[in-house]
């Protein structure tokens, strides 16, 4: 039996064919014919490239219909898919070209200026430009006859490689495989109620699990909608907000829409779904957003390398600054530092087990040992406890965890406190190496500018009442915004690169 993920979109491409799929921001729209068309076309043209299955390219491109197409043609012939952040540089791309050594290259125009001293090193590549409007190659394809023919794979065949996000070391390429794929949209499909009637606003990157996987799938899964926005704009989202039914977003985006006073009840008066992802949520965005919208956010957790693992439930209680139950098939334990599970609402590392776990890491053979237990469970790095229902509370990255005279600190414990300060808008806590500590706790504050400055010995008076002395912070700093990468993580290695020597300069 063929186990290629595409087979099941196929058979939807055809049941829905005069379906609109994806309605652009300038009203183009594209029927699920259209695109399946437009797949068919896109894999003539690998073909004719001699790319075959087990083939591998990368993408750099901007968001548009046409690399939807390209990576659902990957999905058809067994190619292996390699999106890329758009904001990665060219020394950074030479890392990508180097471990993936993909036989073609996709860049959006822009890319093909900034890189084209690196693409020199690179000759035997073929490099195309693939960009949002036309171009030489949308022209080329659309004269193409259509491929329909879909590569025989097994469940565990690579679809993807996804590159985690580097903020504790090297980049990793995650092998998601078509198995992984299937299970889990159909699994967040059926756990979030998707079906023909929806209308997705979809604002998120392509390059990522969030906004191709997540979203696209859970889409092509149910035959529904995407009105789809080449970028995050809040005013514009709100103007198009009445027309959906389901938002998928970051935290960023969901306090970005609080901050504009036309965002209200009425606004959201056809949506039955927001749901967030890809970096926690606050208690305070949370809570906002329920007394703005009378909408309680869904909040839920995964990762590259698993896809979706919990989420909040469509149906009950959806309890801020939690991530909800494992998703079907998953199983989900909490070990100590030696791999000894732990019971009921004890914090230590969440390890999973499931379909949707990745195959491994690309070329990282004993690396991908040293994640995994010997009872196939991925170690996911993540901080949190299983409440007695199953429900995950998080506390961060035990990569995140810092020693400070010799006691384990997890910060997003002291996050949490902070961000409830009514002066504080959004936290972020490192630590900063120390002479004598060894590491410090420094606190790097946003402020809420409705509010008044809080000093820092109200501060520490109001952590006080709820942790230990040694947990907080040794130093605090107000920024006007905390750097974040493109799904709105906040990039803690960047801080404690620009902070590294705070307590030297200070002595």
């Amino acid at each position: 039996m063929n186990q290629n993920f595409y087979r099941i979109l196929n058979d939807n491409f055809n049941k829905y064919s005069d379906n609109i799929f994806i309605e652009e921001e300038s009203g183009e729209k594209w029927k699920y014919n259209d695109i399946k068309k437009l797949t068919s076309q896109f894999s003539t043209f690998l073909k004719n490239l001699s790319l075959k299955k087990g083939s591998r390219i990368i993408i750099q491109s901007e968001k548009n219909v046409h690399s939807v197409a390209l990576y659902l043609s990957c999905l058809k012939k067994g190619i292996i898919y390699t999106p890329l952040n758009t904001a990665y540089t060219s020394n950074e791309m030479s890392y990508f070209i180097n471990n993936v050594e993909p036989q073609l290259i996709f860049l959006s125009i822009n890319k093909i200026e900034e890189h084209k001293d690196l693409l020199v090193d690179f000759p035997k590549i073929k490099t195309f430009i693939l960009d949002t409007g036309n171009s030489a190659l949308t022209d080329e394809i659309s004269e193409l006859k259509e491929d329909n023919n879909i590569e025989e794979l097994d469940e565990n065949d690579i679809a993807s490689i996804i590159f985690t996000s580097g903020t504790t070391g090297k980049s990793k390429g995650a092998m998601i495989t078509h198995g992984n794929l299937e299970s889990n949209g159909n699994a967040l499909v059926s756990a979030w109620g998707f079906n023909e009637r929806d209308i997705l606003i979809h604002a998120l990157p392509i390059f990522h699990v969030h906004g191709l996987f997540v979203a696209l799938h859970t889409i092509l899964l149910s035959g529904s909608k995407i009105i789809f926005f080449q970028k995050f704009s809040p005013n514009t989202l709100i103007k198009r907000l009445p027309d959906a039914t389901v938002m998928m977003g970051v935290p960023t985006y969901y306090s970005r829409l609080l901050s504009k006073d036309n965002f209200n009840k009425s606004t959201c008066k056809n949506i039955r779904l927001f749901i967030s992802g890809s970096a926690p949520l606050t208690d305070n965005v949370f809570l906002e957003f329920k007394k703005r919208t009378d909408h309680n956010i869904l909040e839920r957790y995964g990762m590259s390398e698993t896809g979706m693992i919990t989420s909040n439930p469509l149906n009950g209680d959806r309890i801020a600054g939690t991530v909800g139950f494992a998703l079907p098939d998953i199983d989900i334990r909490v070990s100590d530092e030696t791999g000894q599970i732990l019971p009921s609402d004890s914090r230590g590392i969440v390890e999973v087990k499931g379909p949707n776990v990745f195959s491994g890491y690309w070329r990282l053979e004993e690396k991908t040992k040293k994640e995994f237990r010997l009872d196939g469970f991925f170690i996911t790095g993540d901080i949190g406890k299983l409440d007695y229902e199953g429900r995950l509370t998080l506390f961060g990255r035990s990569t995140d965890m810092l020693i400070s005279g010799g006691y384990n600190i997890y910060p997003k414990e002291i996050e949490l406190i902070l961000d409830e300060i009514e002066s504080v808008q959004e936290s972020a806590v490192i630590g900063c190496p120390h002479d004598d500590l060894g590491e410090a706790v420094v606190a790097i504050l946003i402020s809420n500018k409705a509010k008044d400055i809080i000093s820092d010995d109200s501060i520490e008076e109001i952590l006080l009442n709820s942790i230990a002395k040694f947990k907080c912070p040794t130093k605090y700093i107000w920024l006007d915004e905390l750097p974040r990468n493109a799904m709105g993580k906040v990039q803690k290695k960047v801080l404690k690169e620009k902070y590294i020597k705070i307590f030297k300069e200070t002595k």
